[in-house]
């Protein structure tokens, strides 16, 4: 069943998944702080090098309460231009990497709509820590369905939209991507549509999480793993300057 989300649910999201980080940046922070007493550095040094670990410590989190708490990101605001269609008819497939905040979500947007949830999290591919802790508290939608990234249990050409909800770019291997793609144009019509939502490693996400914009993906390796796996045209709108919401189409 659906759980209310609290307020700052994605801030205690990140803290939670990405505690590790956290723990390594405020040990390493008080070992310079301590450093101070044996090695006498220079006070403005001592500052910036404070100022730069906040920063680093601090901005994420302020970013993550912007977008997934105050921006309307779980209202499903940013849907609507899209125009989708509900009806009896429709089949619609949310995919994601082991943690599920959405497909409850999906399902009151598309009352009508058939909804299948699938999830790809591969323990042996997919090793990141925070996906590991996030699986442990995430929600379950009925009859959600373990697969692979190269196979899903449908026919061809039987999908009307795949959502892919901030969940793609935990499949870091380009060919598994592609594989993956592949596989979401196989199954879906032929005016199907792939709804991806992603933060990209691009400037306004370094500045938000410095280093930890690797994490994910330009536009430019988007569009070539797409382009790759047989998609032909794509639109592109920012939810925020920090995610993109991509619609590719067959």
């Amino acid at each position: 069943m659906e759980t209310k989300r609290r307020q700052f649910q994605g801030v205690l999201n990140i803290l939670s998944f990405n505690r590790h980080f956290y723990a390594i940046g405020i040990t390493i922070l008080a070992t310079i702080i301590s450093s101070q007493l044996y090695f006498q550095w220079s006070q403005s040094l001592l500052w910036v090098i404070i100022g730069l670990f906040l920063y680093g410590l601090l901005m994420p989190l302020i970013v993550s309460a912007y977008v997934f708490d105050f921006s309307g990101y779980y209202n499903f605001d940013w849907l609507k231009p899209l125009q989708l269609k509900d009806s009896e008819e429709k089949l619609v497939l949310n995919i994601n990497a082991g943690f599920d905040e959405t497909s409850y979500i999906l399902k009151k947007n598309l009352p009508k709509s058939k909804l299948q949830v699938y999830d790809f999290y591969n323990a042996e591919q997919h090793t990141e820590p925070a996906i590991v802790r996030a699986r442990k508290v995430s929600l379950t939608y009925p009859n959600t369905l373990q697969i692979k990234t190269n196979h899903m249990p449908l026919k061809t050409d039987s999908v009307d939209y795949v959502f892919l909800l901030s969940a793609a770019h935990e499949i870091r291997s380009f060919d598994e991507k592609v594989q993956f793609l592949k596989e979401c144009h196989r199954v879906c019509k032929p005016n199907g549509k792939v709804i991806m939502v992603e933060h990209l490693r691009d400037f306004p996400n370094f500045l938000a999480f410095s280093v930890g914009f690797t994490h994910f993906f330009p536009k430019n390796h988007w569009e070539k793993a797409f382009k790759t796996a047989g998609f032909n045209t794509f639109n592109e709108t920012k939810f925020t300057q920090f995610m993109s919401v991509f619609n590719y189409q067959s």
